[in-house]
């Protein structure tokens, strides 16, 4: 296994372990951590940033009571891994001997999954400007894709917000956007307060096998936005939809 595989195989667990709510001293959890250890041990040596930024993480409260409860703990824990998640992938969007060769498509794709997995980011900095001025505040899938535009606008001069699917069954769909130049289509949802993991994946499904009807989709992005947790295995939803349409569609959820 290559050191990138690895580093995903690492932050896929990162879901699991934050799915089943652990605690820094919970079996699971120093399992996954003393695995981590060793990777950056290995992969970018003991007195590397990569290393030594991960021992700084506590993954746990630093001062508390003796009537703390446990749900305080996983708190914590929980937004440690979460920071994690997101250095990790960011590791992974660096060169690497691994990927020197790179082709522009590669390229392309990185650039995606980074407005993907910064855009937690970007929204909680938004919300943060100086003296309470008025933002974008992200309430909805509209919002959503509203901020999700301007970012790809980045990187694209020709993005198609709302694009019809050829008939389907009889019917059209529009597709949230669609990006000509590098035959891309994306779907974005927003979880709900009514949403469960079931549901989300029937409809991800439904929206897949039509919007591959559409002239210039030969990869289908979905951008899930969960700020509020509400799914309860994200990791699952993501391995069964890639594994269902391998090389076709990939799946970002982010918390």
């Amino acid at each position: 296994m290559s050191g990138i595989e690895k580093l995903k195989e690492i932050i896929n667990e990162i879901d699991v372990l934050i799915e089943h709510r652990v605690i820094r001293n919970d079996s699971e959890f120093q399992k996954w951590y003393n695995k981590t250890l060793r990777f950056l041990h290995k992969q970018y040596g003991a007195d590397s940033l990569e290393y030594t930024e991960f021992t700084k993480m506590s993954f746990t409260l630093r001062v508390y009571a003796g009537g703390t409860e446990r749900y305080q703990f996983e708190q914590k824990c929980r937004k440690d891994l979460y920071t994690v998640k997101e250095i990790f992938q960011d590791y992974l969007l660096e060169p690497s001997e691994e990927n020197d060769n790179t082709c522009d498509n590669n390229d392309t794709e990185k650039d995606i999954e980074r407005i993907f997995r910064r855009f937690r980011k970007v929204a909680v900095q938004l919300s943060r400007r100086y003296n309470g001025r008025d933002t974008i505040k992200i309430t909805d899938e509209y919002d959503v894709q509203d901020l999700l535009h301007s970012l790809l606008s980045l990187y694209y001069d020709d993005i198609r917000p709302e694009e019809w699917t050829p008939s389907y069954a009889g019917s059209s769909v529009r597709i949230d956007f669609v990006i000509p130049e590098i035959k891309t289509v994306i779907e974005v949802k927003k979880t709900r307060d009514s949403m469960t993991d079931k549901r989300l994946s029937e409809e991800l499904i439904i929206d897949i096998e039509k919007y591959q009807k559409h002239p210039d989709c030969e990869r289908i992005y979905c951008f899930v936005y969960d700020p509020d947790t509400i799914l309860r295995n994200p990791a699952a939803i993501k391995k069964d939809l890639e594994e269902k349409h391998q090389g076709l569609v990939k799946v970002f959820i982010e918390s």
